[in-house]
């Protein structure tokens, strides 16, 4: 159990950093100030975690141990003066979104197995984990929804959480299952933005004539 705390300690204080940095830079596309910064920081670090402890019946885990929030704060703060001098800010957006997704998949999947979940509801907890920052963050900067565009995102994270929960029951130790369900999120989420892949879309027909037979 101590090892398992230490690796879902980790998972959240990682992806509590990788999210915070993608509100940071969603600020300064913004021109927000130092307080706009830290706000879109804070909500999108904690904002997935935080839900995903509340559907679980779960102590949220930065008002337990408020690491993540500081290092939110710190992120905030750093990203306010090294935002200006970067040139792609929308691309860093999507990799440190990419690594934040992969992670909080990982953590939201372990702590509904923890919390005496099914593997079916494990996944949905890690894909609905993983979704709920980049949904804060979009919603308060005002930018189109992660989850509505054609990109791979949700099925990326539904990877990930799979993987997590599949290993977890047929392996000794947890790190390794962590590590490799993040291996598959990660790496199907950045191939996607790599090539361009998209999964196919539903497109409307046109009315048939109802005069023909």
């Amino acid at each position: 159990m101590a090892e398992l705390g230490a690796i879902l300690t980790l998972l959240d204080l990682a992806a509590a950093v990788a999210f915070a940095a993608t509100g940071a830079l969603a600020a300064s596309r913004k021109q927000l100030d130092i307080l706009g910064f830290a706000w879109l920081a804070v909500a999108t670090g904690v904002g997935g975690g935080t839900v995903r402890d509340l559907l679980l019946g779960l102590d949220v885990f930065w008002v337990v141990a408020p690491a993540p929030l500081v290092a939110c704060l710190l992120t905030a703060a750093v990203m306010h003066f090294v935002a200006p001098m970067m040139e792609s800010r929308y691309r860093y957006i999507l990799v440190f979104d990419a690594v934040g997704m992969a992670l909080v998949t990982v953590a939201g999947a372990a702590r509904a197995v923890d919390a005496g979940a099914g593997a079916l509801v494990a996944v949905v907890m890690g894909v609905f984990t993983a979704s709920v920052g980049g949904i804060i963050r979009d919603t308060l900067a005002q930018e189109p929804s992660v989850i509505l565009r054609r990109e791979i995102y949700v099925a990326a994270a539904a990877l990930g959480a799979a993987v997590f929960v599949v290993l977890d029951g047929i392996m000794e130790g947890r790190a390794w299952a962590a590590v490799l369900a993040f291996a598959a999120a990660f790496g199907l989420r950045a191939a996607a933005l790599a090539f361009g892949w998209t999964l196919p879309v539903w497109r409307a027909r046109p009315g048939r004539d109802v005069g023909r037979r």
